[in-house]
């Protein structure tokens, strides 16, 4: 193979994570490149290898007037490079059996592929060639406008995706995360490709990237592989030749009172109840492992307080359950329920008691459930090389770190009883809430 770089080179470092870090399951290995790159590579004994390229570019980076420029741009990745001609890329993973994918969050854009050892050497680099170097021509643009618009139809005529939809708007005042990832179809109709070749070149640079490589080759040939790939497809560069960007996303204060919302949905059969609070996110990332518990204690499981009392014992409500959802900038606490239109005053009076009780009632059976569902659940996240790729790439690109990702399990079973009563009566107030009450019926 040409123009490999050597493995001993001293413009290369590569951090192994620290054994008191990990579990035994784990032991990902960290390089950074010099034009600012990430890499993290992991090997795995089953017949596969994963390339998941995590870029820290989603719809929060986005100004309004280009909202769902970064899932358009996701879709525009795969219609072909200079050396790619649309559909070779496609047709040279399927004739070798393997697959890709990618997804766009608010904050991070996540491209894969998974192929078997064999060859790895080969078509990694092509996964890397049309995340780095699309064309972006005008006509698959169009073409694509159609198909992008058509995705944002389908997630408005899902009641819960509206749903969440509407408890964002609320939840935030000013923050991205109000915003829908796909955008408006107004704003779609009216981004131009040379808009989307910009936002490109201006977001998809190596500082913003996170490549992880994990399965069934030695780690040395997957850095090697992953780091080749990059300097095929832009160059032997430095990091000074970009520009690093970045997000200031200032937290928005909590609630001092109860917040109301009340829309209609014609397409309901049952009311949907939806209860936020503002709590910290990625950036206050100690902080939200007490909220996560007490998510799991609320509304997680069939022994979770609400269900079992709202859902169970008193038949209340058809489902409901709890979140603690995590962004960079800030998190949302959140309990969702779906329940008869009669019964909304009887179940916000519930969850009201159930939050201003919460702190000081909590058993250690209930902490026991959580600690062993996590420890359990990080087992199981563990098996495939997607899986370690994903763990690993969601939280080098958001948080800039491996250790909260292989440590989360032993710091949810250091806390106790007293610090999930000090979380929940500092974050979660029984009388300041976002309240959001949907109800099925004919508008006015």
């Amino acid at each position: 193979m040409k123009n490999r770089q050597p493995l001993t080179s001293p413009y290369m470092t590569s951090t192994l994570i620290s054994p008191s870090t990990l579990t035994s399951l784990n032991s990902p290995t960290i390089r950074q490149l010099p034009n600012g790159l990430t890499i993290i590579a992991e090997q795995m004994p089953v017949a596969a290898v994963n390339l998941s390229l995590w870029l820290k570019v989603g719809s929060a980076v986005e100004t309004d007037h280009i909202n769902g420029m970064a899932h358009f741009l996701e879709h525009m990745v795969f219609k072909g490079t200079e050396k790619l001609p649309s559909g070779e890329f496609e047709r040279l993973i399927e004739e070798r059996g393997a697959v890709t994918n990618a997804a766009t969050s608010q904050d991070c854009t996540h491209f894969y592929i998974t192929t078997a050892p064999g060859d790895f050497a080969e078509l990694a680099p092509l996964q890397i060639e049309v995340v780095l170097n699309p064309n972006i021509p005008e006509a698959a643009f169009d073409r694509e406008r159609k198909v992008v618009s058509e995705e944002i139809r389908r997630s408005e005529d899902n009641p819960h995706r509206r749903s969440y939809q509407r408890s964002m708007e609320m939840a935030f005042e000013r923050l991205p995360y109000r915003r829908s990832v796909l955008g408006p179809t107004a704003v779609i109709e009216q981004l131009t490709a040379q808009q989307m070749r910009d936002f490109h070149s201006n977001w998809y640079q190596p500082p913003s990237i996170t490549a992880v490589a994990v399965g069934n080759l030695p780690v040395a040939e997957l850095i090697e592989i992953v780091a080749r790939g990059f300097t095929e497809a832009i160059g032997p560069t430095d990091a000074e030749t970009f520009v690093e960007k970045y997000l200031h996303l200032n937290p928005e204060p909590a609630f001092t009172e109860i917040i109301r919302r009340e829309e209609v949905d014609r397409s309901l059969t049952q009311a949907q109840l939806i209860v936020v609070w503002r709590v910290p996110g990625g950036m206050q990332l100690h902080q939200t492992y007490a909220l996560d518990i007490l998510a799991s204690i609320l509304g997680q499981g069939r022994t979770g307080r609400l269900i079992r009392d709202l859902r169970e014992e008193r038949g209340l409500v058809s489902s409901i359950f709890a979140s603690n959802m995590t962004y960079e900038g800030q998190g949302v606490f959140y309990i969702a329920a779906r329940l008869p239109e009669e019964n909304l005053a009887t179940v916000e009076a519930a969850i009201q008691s159930h939050i201003s009780t919460i702190g000081d009632t909590i058993q250690e059976a209930e902490i026991a459930r959580v600690r062993t569902q996590v420890a359990n659940r990080f087992i199981f996240a563990n098996e495939t090389p997607g899986d370690r790729a994903s763990l690993y790439g969601y939280y080098q690109s958001m948080i800039g770190d491996l250790a909260p990702a292989l440590n989360y399990p032993a710091r949810i079973q250091a806390i106790d009883a007293q610090e999930l009563q000090a979380a929940a009566k500092r974050y979660l107030y029984p009388e300041a809430y976002g309240f959001l009450t949907i109800k099925p019926g004919t508008e006015n």
